[in-house]
């Protein structure tokens, strides 16, 4: 299972979580977001890093130019769509780097927003269910309705996001089997601040399904 911690703004945290087993760490390209990092400080974290952990840009109706220089300084592995991204502009995106992972991010608001997903599927690599917020894209702390998704079988992988924590992460995938999960304010001080000992308390309940 991939686990993905999302909202990296310091290099010597990055290091840290990825040591502690994080699959993916995930960066906010978002200038109103709290957790915001520009190109250069994701390089300064990303040439830390193993050559095996994913290095995700998140995205929210950027402008493919702005996504490509990001990805080139930041030197990314991969991409995420948090905003209003059609399928088209996904494929257009992956003509532009086809080398990158692209994860198209949905938040659910009901359970009928999950037929939303089949559109994606064909034009990127990966989803990630999050909850829905009207005012927030991400790291909002809700969870979603998991007994709502125990039907869902995309036909790509898929991350489980959403009010992630070390207390209820056991709870969530009892219920569920995504691909993989994305956490950030689950595992925060405050917003781009990770606490490492819940860092640490998530990979210790984990580390029989990893």
């Amino acid at each position: 299972m991939r686990i993905k911690i999302c909202g990296i703004t310091q290099p010597e945290q990055g290091r840290e979580i990825a040591a502690a087993g994080a699959t993916a760490l995930g960066f906010i390209c978002v200038s109103a977001s709290p957790r915001y990092v520009t190109p250069e400080q994701i390089r300064a974290v990303t040439q830390q890093l193993p050559p095996d952990v994913n290095r995700i840009g998140v995205f929210a109706d950027a402008g493919l130019d702005d996504i490509v220089n990001t990805a080139i300084v930041g030197e990314l592995s991969g991409l995420q769509l948090h905003g209003k991204e059609s399928p088209q502009f996904c494929q257009q995106l992956h003509q532009r780097l086809p080398q990158l992972e692209i994860i198209k991010a949905l938040r659910i608001r009901q359970t009928s927003d999950l037929t939303l997903t089949p559109a994606y599927e064909p034009v990127v690599d990966a989803l990630l269910l999050d909850a829905y917020h009207p005012d927030q894209l991400g790291g909002t702390g809700q969870t979603l309705d998991w007994s709502a998704l125990k039907t869902f079988r995309p036909a790509k992988p898929w991350f489980l996001a959403g009010g992630l924590n070390p207390d209820n992460i056991q709870t969530a995938l009892t219920q569920l089997k995504p691909d993989g999960i994305d956490l950030s304010s689950g595992v925060e001080h405050a917003p781009g601040d990770k606490d490492l000992e819940k860092v640490q308390q998530l990979f210790a309940q984990l580390r029989d399904r990893i």
